[in-house]
């Protein structure tokens, strides 16, 4: 049979076509053309805007320029004479303050139009203020990628034709002023900033939209595979838009979005916010909007409160325009500078809050350093952080917020799991958190795809947090950002090779996701800068330990203080200080302004201990510094504000002829005549010292000068030995141990410090290869015994003068140097023991791994130690926080050179000091932590003024001890955040930290004195709220102490809150007769 050939087909016979093959990275290629470059005067960017208009009678600009680097507030500077001003004009230099009054007049024919802007580019940031004084929104000029220029008009000021505003702006980028551009750079102090546009323009909103929607395409084109089908229909999509472009008018703009919704789905845009209720009902990625401001960085803090009002307006802003849209922000003291400098601002934030688009985050006074803060600082961190979001907003913090810290301790679970946090958030665990490496994302497609794909726990957890805005400078999300999660979504909606994004959710919300798929947490994996400006931290030390002190003290005068006393326990001062010492903490530092505020602590710390001894001595005194006494005080007393007991050498200032008759124990005088040395003993928990004379079991020591530069020195215990100029040996005289290995010096050693880039901030591990031992050049004897001995030791290098007594005094002028001091130990370990918050850790002395190398320097606080059986040496430190031990070597770094950000880093003199402590046992039988807890805490001489024949003190021992296990300490004494200090017949409570130090178990008996009488104890976290009562009992058959039992684990914190009995109660039940008079000088 003839078949049937009368069938129909839909395509040719004939093929007279080229056919419909692609070159496709041609045609991706071709995409970068749509919008600016080469073409931007034909293609999309030429239509972005209907209108521009200008100058006078249009905007009008008058201006005020701030004196110097004054920082007026809108209140004061509105009041100033203004002048006019233009479009073009400079304003400057660096840091410098601008003030503008801005009249608008807007033609009637705009009344038509979807949206009429002001665009503002003052080439630097700036804030828009409504003319009485409501920050409206930040502006960042430029044209960089954080660039936000445009002021939207509202509608009845468009309507009525006229619109003022007042805008400040500041002579400084989103990062300073570096030279070059280059972020890590010193500043430009010398830069101005011309105001490139002060326009009224009319832009053409769907023609914006547009441009949103290519930019998602290309991002779908550039970041999903080449082989994958929404990435070739994105590419198709971009080229017919291009294709389509022709006059620009909306016709053509609106055809051109419509082949968009190809693949965002028809009619996408009209759901708003709404798009996010759509698709899959889980997204595993979460939209966190964030704005990073480092709270110093390469700025001062005055421009840091500039900063957070500029951003969170901003924010505030996008609120009103992107329901979904919910910003995440932390740092308590940024929102009380809102609240000091910004009122109406803050009602505006305090209103988000309570709507839900505001969240409250990171339960910390600053988003601060999480190795060199004191563990009591960490708690202090969060005590006036949450207390301060509690007392403003009603609310605490439930996730704990370190994004940008370089360093987190091992203390940070159980201190933020008591301070009411559940949840830890950062991006520094080996740049892995979060999952879009980044806490300043842009929001774009890339991002949202490494949120997943870059997630190493997908058996746990399938979700991601995308936090996203401008930060570190500041500013936030942009809308573009917003614009673009909105399409991204919309994409997910209809196709599944991305993740979808949702939005509208808190931080909370995400973890507790995480929570509850990975039961509970139990499925989930378990993870496990401090050498530059040494006077930051000599500073920070000094001043958490002043405050410690202080808080002994005042709680001390509170407990015993006479009836006739009016002594009120200065809990603001005490604020103040803190909150000083806890801004400097952050996570950055500005060098002028953290020097004033150390001062400032120093200063009121000062006072307020003369004020307290005054009442514990019932008499006046003086601390004893290094200048001379203008008359000769009766005789003084040294105090021991720590809970050990101690021997030890103390210096007083002695009078012009040298001689004191009232201090009859100094039992040397220094050479010059000047000082006089009296030994000193404490016991334990013994807050008076008693003088003592030289006794057999004092052995005095020494200094033989054997030639111009070898000599020997020697205690009862240790000969050091220095020849050369360097160290040779170091002999335990009682074990007969020598402890520098053998053909080895010990001394002071200098390395090129060049880091691949971050100049301050990184130590690069091939510095280690440039080592440079420096050999003292001369010796003098400054002190020749019974009870201190002390040699002089100088060494010229480059243009520094070194002096060395292991008090350091070093006039440094070194660049891109590393100065440190090691000692070749005659011991074998494979770790080394470094202090940090609340106990210590340990790391390797060998490479065996990149791992192992990469811990060559390490944060320590107090000391590090190196130990073997039977043995071991420490290194004790005052002020320093870089150690190291590179096999049998134990380093502390004293000194860095970097000239970047600062050009004058560290440059000048210094004076530290350090110890050198060997020890028999090993580490965990040692008593290293309170030695160098003693170390740091030296006794505090008080002068007695003449005429005063005897001091009474209230008190000779603290009230609060320890008796039990060794590996217990007590750190802290304060009165409770929640007394009334005004009342005196309030009930008085009393804090107590202890932790347990050594890593173990331990059980200790908190004995209470008998004169204070104890209503009540608890346990608390570190908010003092209260967790459990603790029974109290007391000793009837000894000496009347109450006494409570407490258990510890390893590196343990706890927090007891002791109610006190009010005065007059405590003084009719329990109090002793006045003590004895203790003789002066005695």
């Amino acid at each position: 049979m003839t078949p049937n050939c009368n069938h129909t087909s839909s395509y040719p016979e004939l093929n007279y076509g080229s056919g419909a093959k692609w070159i496709k990275n041609l045609t991706q290629g071709r995409l970068s053309n749509f919008l600016g470059g080469h073409f931007s005067d034909v293609n999309l960017s030429s239509k972005l805007f209907v209108h521009r208009l200008d100058g006078p009678g249009v905007v009008d600009l008058q201006v005020w320029s701030a004196p110097g680097l004054t920082k007026p507030l809108f209140a004061e500077a509105i009041r100033k004479k203004f002048r006019s001003a233009k479009k073009g004009e400079s304003f400057g230099p660096s840091w410098t303050n601008h003030w503008w009054k801005v009249k608008m007049t807007i033609p009637a024919s705009w009344k038509d139009y979807e949206r009429v802007q002001l665009e503002f580019d003052p080439g630097c940031e700036a804030m828009v203020f409504s003319t009485d004084g409501v920050p409206l929104q930040g502006i960042t000029g430029g044209f960089g990628g954080d660039r936000r220029v445009e002021h939207i008009i509202p509608r009845e000021a468009v309507l009525r034709g006229t619109y003022e505003v007042v805008i400040e702006s500041s002579c400084n980028g989103m990062f300073g002023v570096p030279w070059n551009g280059d972020a890590v750079a010193p500043p430009d102090m010398n830069r101005y900033f011309g105001l490139a546009s002060a326009d009224l323009v009319v832009p053409n909103q769907e023609a914006w939209r547009l441009m949103w929607d290519f930019n998602t395409l290309r991002e779908l084109v550039d970041t999903l595979p080449g082989n994958t089908p929404l990435q070739n229909k994105a590419l198709v999509t971009a080229n017919a838009i291009m294709n389509a472009f022709t006059t620009g008018d909306d016709e053509n703009i609106n055809q051109m979005r419509a082949i968009a919704e190809d693949v965002f789905g028809k009619g996408w845009e009209a759901k708003g916010a709404g798009i996010y209720d759509e698709g899959a009902k889980r997204a595993q990625v979460v939209g966190i909007s964030y704005c990073h401001i480092d709270t110093a960085w390469l700025w001062p803090y005055a421009v840091t409160q500039q900063k957070t009002a500029r951003s969170w307006s901003t924010q505030i802003n996008l609120m009103e325009r992107f329901p979904e849209h919910r910003f995440a922000c932390s740092q308590a003291q940024q929102f009380k500078w809102l609240e000091q400098q910004y009122p109406p601002l803050f009602e505006k934030l305090k209103h988000k809050i309570v709507s839900g688009q505001f969240h409250l985050i990171g339960g910390a006074w600053v988003e601060n350093d999480g190795n060199m803060p004191s563990g009591e600082a960490l708690v202090r961190q969060f005590l006036y952080g949450q207390r301060y979001f509690e007392s403003r907003f009603g609310k605490r913090c439930e996730t704990a917020w370190l994004p940008d810290t370089f360093g987190l301790t091992a203390a940070y679970p159980q201190l933020i799991r008591d301070a009411g946090m559940k949840y830890f958030f950062t991006q520094k665990l080996s740049w892995y958190l979060p999952l879009a490496d980044t806490y300043t994302a842009q929001a774009n497609v890339g991002e949202v795809k490494k949120a997943i794909s870059n997630h190493k726990n997908l058996e746990s957890n399938d979700t991601a947090l995308l936090v996203f805005g401008n930060g570190d400078g500041g500013g936030g999300a942009l809308p573009k950002m917003l614009e673009n999660l909105r399409r991204i979504r919309a994409v997910t909606n209809n196709h599944r090779e991305l993740p979808p994004v949702s939005m509208g959710s808190t931080v909370e919300q995400f973890f507790e996701d995480i929570e509850r798929d990975s039961k509970g947490g139990t499925s989930l994996p378990v993870w496990g800068t401090y050498t530059s400006h040494g006077s930051i931290k000599k500073g920070n030390r000094k001043c958490e330990i002043l405050l410690r002190d202080v808080e002994r003290v005042a709680t001390l005068a509170t407990i015993y203080k006479p009836a006739s006393s009016n002594y009120v326990y200065p809990k603001k001062s005490i604020d103040d200080c803190w909150e000083k010492v806890l801004l400097n903490q952050c996570a950055g530092m500005v060098y002028d302004d953290a020097e004033r505020l150390y001062s400032e602590v120093r200063r009121d710390c000062q006072k307020m201990l003369d004020v307290a001894f005054g009442v514990l001595l019932r008499a006046s005194s003086t601390a004893c510094g290094e200048s001379r006494f203008a008359e000769k005080p009766t005789g003084f007393l040294a105090l021991n504000l720590t809970p050990f007991p101690r021997q030890e050498v103390v210096e007083v200032p002695l009078s012009g002829d040298g001689v004191l008759p009232s201090f009859p124990t100094v039992v040397q005088t220094s050479l010059d005549g000047k000082r006089g040395y009296a030994l000193i003993e404490c016991d334990g928990n013994g807050l008076c010292g008693r003088e003592m004379s030289m006794r057999d079991e004092c052995l005095p020591v020494c200094v033989e000068a054997v030639s111009s530069n070898n000599f020997i020195l020697k205690t009862s215990v240790i000969k050091m030995t220095v020849r050369e100029g360097r160290i040779t040996s170091i002999y335990d005289l009682v074990l007969k141990r020598e402890l520098i290995e053998e053909g080895k010096t010990g001394g002071l050693v200098i390395f090129e410090d060049r880091p691949n880039y971050w100049d301050a901030w990184d130590v690069e591990v091939h510095h280690l290869e440039t080592r440079t031992p420096l050999a003292f050049s001369s010796f003098r004897v400054v002190a020749q015994g019974p009870l201190r001995a002390t040699v002089e030791a100088r060494v010229k290098y480059g243009q520094s003068d070194i002096k060395v007594m292991f008090d350091a005094e070093v006039d440094w002028h070194e660049r891109h140097k590393f100065l440190k001091f090691e000692l070749p130990l005659n011991i074998n370990n494979t770790v080394a023991t470094y202090e940090c918050q609340f106990g210590h850790v340990q790391r390797p002395t060998y490479k065996n791994t990149t791992l192992d190398a990469a811990k060559f320097e390490v944060c320590g606080h107090k000391f590090a130690d190196f130990s073997e059986f039977g043995y071991g040496v420490a290194i004790l430190s005052e002020s320093k926080y870089g150690f190291a031990c590179e096999g049998n070597v134990l380093r502390i770094s004293l000194l860095r050179a970097a000239t970047a950000p600062d050009a004058d880093q560290d440059q000048g003199l210094h004076e530290f000091s350090w110890a050198v402590m060997p020890h028999v046992g090993s580490f965990l039988e040692s008593d290293v932590p309170r030695a160098a807890c003693i170390f740091n805490s030296p006794l505090h001489v008080r002068a007695i003024p003449r005429g005063v024949a005897s001091v009474e003190p209230l008190v000779r021992e603290f009230p609060f001890s320890l008796h039990g296990a060794r590996n217990v300490f007590l750190e802290t004494i304060k009165r409770g955040e929640d007394d009334d200090f005004e009342s005196p017949t309030a009930k008085k409570t009393v804090v107590l930290r202890l932790y347990e130090a050594f890593g173990g178990h331990g059980r200790i008996e908190l004995r209470i004195a008998r004169n204070v009488h104890v209503l009540a104890a608890y346990t608390t976290n570190l908010l003092e709220d209260t967790k459990a009562e603790v029974e109290l009992s007391r000793d009837v058959q000894g000496d009347g102490a109450s006494t409570l039992a407490l258990e510890f684990r390893g590196f343990e914190v706890k927090t007891v809150k002791l109610v006190l009995a009010d005065a007059e109660e405590g003084r009719t039940r329990n109090f002793k007769s006045d003590p004895d008079p203790v003789p002066i000088g005695r």
